[in-house]
């Protein structure tokens, strides 16, 4: 009697998407299954509660043999995507920053209680990663950053992601990095504009990219550069840049993490071209994946056009960003002391 063919395993591609709404279309399902696809980005329009969003993540899950890795921008403050149904509001880093300055343990205790609530909530629910920490600094000046930030000294942003990176790894959770080497110097938002940093390497070595050098791959499994350009140090934004890339963040810096692209369809973006030039350029400089959202029509695109060889180290990095093990379901997560504990003390930071 002859063996069934076992399906085989789609490693995942360099190419992350997003869904419409509560629930997978069909169309979405096959976007899905193609094999450039390597992970799903989630936002506010894909949560009505609890119950709903772990059902879309289980059908995001179960869309290939190989589950898709599912992440989300849920930093706390004012990006936060998933906040009613029994979410807990979690504070801007920036309050911690504040705190900081008055108790340093205790901003640290407070940062790693805040990472573990907000993965385990995100686990809870199916949900693999979030785009967390923020390793900007804090100039005052960056309205797009503001208080996502931590602090304005290096030395605390350091102390206080990796305090968080702790609470996210107690869940079982990956971090990432951003938005490398640096967005907080610069006023304009690369939603809209295309920023430029005028300072050079040195400068942005000595400080905003100090804690990516501190840190490094063992605490910072993932980082994302930034869609600025520092045209001291190359004429492309960070994130198309080999010198970046390459040169800097792999070999000077000694990082071996995944590098993600910032959402292509962004402004800071637009300068190297259509979908796929901006993908071409991302992946060439160094990317391991690249973030296509709120634009189905260039996600389609862009999988129809992109011929792309995801190499095998590539794929591996990405691999390790799944979860290391299974998470409770929010009832039993409700139920353990550890995590009443430490939702009891974000009301420290957030009131109510």
């Amino acid at each position: 009697m002859a063996k069934k063919k076992s399906k085989a395993v789609l490693p995942p591609g360099p190419v992350m998407v997003d869904v419409a709404g509560y629930t997978l279309t069909k169309e979405e399902k096959a976007r899905l299954r193609h094999p450039l696809v390597g992970g799903v980005i989630l936002f506010a329009r894909n949560f009505e509660s609890r119950k709903q969003l772990t059902k879309l993540t289980r059908q995001i899950h179960k869309a290939r043999n190989a589950p898709l890795l599912i992440l989300v921008d849920h930093e706390g403050g004012r990006v936060q995507r998933f906040r009613e149904d029994g979410f807990t509001p979690l504070p801007a880093m920036r309050d911690l920053g504040a705190l900081w300055d008055r108790d340093p343990l205790q901003a640290m205790r407070l940062a790693t209680e805040a990472g573990y609530v907000l993965a385990a909530e995100l686990r809870a629910c199916g949900v693999d990663m979030s785009f967390t920490p923020v390793l900007d600094l804090d100039y005052g000046v960056s309205k797009v950053i503001g208080n996502r930030a931590f602090h304005s000294d290096p030395r605390v942003v350091t102390m206080l992601s990796r305090a968080l990176v702790q609470g996210l790894a107690l869940a079982g959770m990956s971090a990432c990095g951003k938005h490398f080497p640096g967005h907080g110097f610069v006023g304009a938002d690369s939603h809209h504009e295309i920023p430029v940093d005028p300072r050079g390497l040195d400068e942005i070595l000595k400080d905003d990219a100090a804690p990516y050098a501190w840190l490094g791959d063992a605490v910072l499994p993932s980082v994302m550069p930034a869609h600025v350009i520092y045209p001291k140090v190359d004429k492309h934004p960070a994130g198309f840049s080999k010198r970046w890339v390459q040169d800097i963040l792999r070999k000077r810096l000694g990082y071996d993490g995944v590098v993600f692209s910032d959402d292509l369809t962004m402004e800071g973006a637009s300068v190297a071209g259509d979908i796929l030039d901006r993908a071409n350029a991302a992946l060439r400089a160094g990317c391991d994946m690249v973030l296509v959202c709120n634009r189905p029509d260039l996600a389609d695109e862009l999988l129809s056009r992109l011929k792309f060889d995801h190499a095998p180290e590539s794929v591996e990095r990405i691999r390790r960003l799944m979860p290391r093990f299974d998470a409770p379901d929010w009832d039993t997560l409700q139920a353990e002391s550890r995590y009443q504990n430490a939702r009891r003390l974000q009301s420290q930071i957030v009131p109510g």
